[in-house]
């Protein structure tokens, strides 16, 4: 089948229209038999907590495994990743004996006990080749996620309205869903390496976690009467067509970030880290990952439909907002202004439809002296020369990373769903976890907010003294007339 037939207008129209017939009837058929559960803020908050303790769980069996190798989990064995597509129509939410589910973590391990291998996994050597991608590159990639995959979220109406939703239900955070997803990065790409996917690993289980959590979130939009769903327009909510751009986001397009950064990926490890992600997709109970991996050729028909689909909305631009603000809350003093500049300059020149994405989402200008540094560097790398800044762009970006990683780490470590970084990532990171090393960065955050809560405090006195001045200043009189002058007075 030709890219152009696969990826038809019809076959987009359809995957909108499109849920994930297994976990929605598991969903459905959980919430059918607990009829007496409360409103969905309760609901969702128990799922995720359910879901979290479920994913802190394969984390530490995998820690386990790492520290005593003779568990059986061998980082040299093919990963057997499992699969969801139905073969007999039977509904993965219930047991083979056909009792019912009883809670959310019930509905996870029905869908990964009931789920097929698919035959397309590659070896243990692509996967981990894939995988490899995040852990060497992971503060860029960091960068990418904070600065380019997630605003491409918000700039998708639909994907914007459910996230500030199931935000503003689970935590009343919407950052914390930004935490989250940086943890399952972290579970199918950095902890553990191709065991992570393996049936019981961290990978897999935060992967079929997120294919429930998705059938949760359809089951209550959709019953939602107080802000009914367009299912015309916006197609079933986390439908298969916005779960296949979330996949790309996360794949070619960060490579295409990665490569403005100076960071070109080898075609090999291209498609290794299409195909671990090709694995993710199939987990999450994408259709288009079934039967085959993605391939470079997909992704770039992919690509020029998803970029018709970006727009502005108020749900994304308030997210965007926040996660901005968090962002730079997490920089050192002086260098507030660096996620607005990355984000400005990542998206520029990226294409027609997500070139507009920072207008799209309000972001602020950027920073003054960043704009003849980024400039020199486009037109170095557009011209193939060598670039005698790079080293320092590069500086920025990983400095920019890590700061954004330490910063939702710290802030979300606690939780129904912490944020953690394990520690061998944080060594290759540079991320120093020792207790004085957090006493220390704790130090440095109260110092950084009393500064620029008085430099807050400082100009809005300044803007007050100068709108009272304003005001105050007595009207200057006109000049007074001369009275008529009488000749021959």
């Amino acid at each position: 089948m030709s890219d152009r037939t696969r990826w038809s207008q019809e076959e987009f129209a359809r995957l909108r229209q499109t849920g994930d017939d297994q976990a929605d009837a598991a969903v459905k058929a959980y919430l059918h038999a607990h009829r007496d559960l409360g409103d969905a803020r309760a609901l969702i908050r128990a799922v995720i907590g359910e879901l979290a303790a479920a994913k802190h769980s394969a984390r530490a069996a995998q820690d386990t495994a790492i520290a005593s190798p003779s568990t059986g989990l061998s980082p040299s064995a093919v990963p057997t990743p499992s699969g969801f597509a139905a073969t007999d129509g039977a509904s993965a939410g219930h047991a083979r004996n056909g009792a019912q589910v009883s809670s959310a973590a019930d509905i996870l391990d029905k869908l990964a006990t009931n789920a097929e291998v698919p035959s397309w996994v590659g070896d243990a050597v692509t996967i981990e080749r894939g995988q490899r991608v995040f852990r060497d590159h992971g503060l860029y990639q960091a960068v990418v996620l904070f600065c380019l995959s997630l605003p491409l979220a918000y700039a998708e109406p639909s994907t914007a309205r459910l996230l500030a939703g199931v935000s503003d239900l689970g935590t009343g955070a919407v950052t914390r869903r930004v935490a989250e997803t940086g943890q399952m990065l972290i579970d199918v790409m950095g902890l553990g390496g191709p065991d992570s996917l393996r049936h019981g690993g961290p990978g897999h289980t935060s992967c079929v976690a997120l294919r429930v959590l998705h059938a949760f979130v359809r089951a209550i939009v959709s019953q939602d009467a107080q802000r009914p769903w367009d299912r015309e327009t916006d197609g079933v909510p986390v439908s298969q067509e916005l779960l296949l751009a979330t996949l790309l986001t996360f794949s070619s397009v960060t490579w295409q970030a990665m490569d403005r950064m100076g960071l070109r990926l080898g075609d090999i490890e291209r498609d290794a880290h299409l195909h671990v992600w090709s694995v993710v997709g199939h987990l999450m109970g994408i259709q288009a990952c079934w039967h085959a991996p993605l391939t470079g050729e997909d992704s770039a028909a992919l690509e020029a439909h998803f970029a018709q689909m970006l727009h502005t909305s108020e749900q994304g631009r308030r997210l965007m907002a926040a996660l901005l603000a968090d962002m730079e809350s997490f920089m050192y003093l002086g260098w507030r202004k660096l996620p607005r500049t990355l984000i400005h300059w990542l998206f520029h020149g990226s294409g027609p439809g997500m070139e507009g994405v920072p207008a799209m989402l309000g972001v602020p200008a950027p920073a003054w002296w960043a704009l003849p540094l980024l400039a020199t560097a486009r037109a170095a790398h557009r011209g193939g020369r060598r670039d005698p800044l790079r080293p320092v762009i590069r500086w920025l970006l990983r400095r920019a990373g890590r700061y954004a990683v330490i910063g939702f780490a710290e802030r979300h470590t606690d939780g129904p769903a912490p944020f953690q970084v394990p520690a061998d990532l944080a060594r290759s990171w540079q991320i120093a976890q020792t207790p004085s090393a957090r006493r220390l960065r704790a130090v440095r955050r109260r110092a950084r907010q009393t500064v620029r809560s008085r430099n807050i405090d400082l100009r809005d006195v300044a803007g007050r003294a100068s709108r009272t001045r304003h005001t105050a200043l007595p009207e200057t009189p006109a000049p007074a007339t001369p009275p008529p002058t009488v000749r021959g007075a």
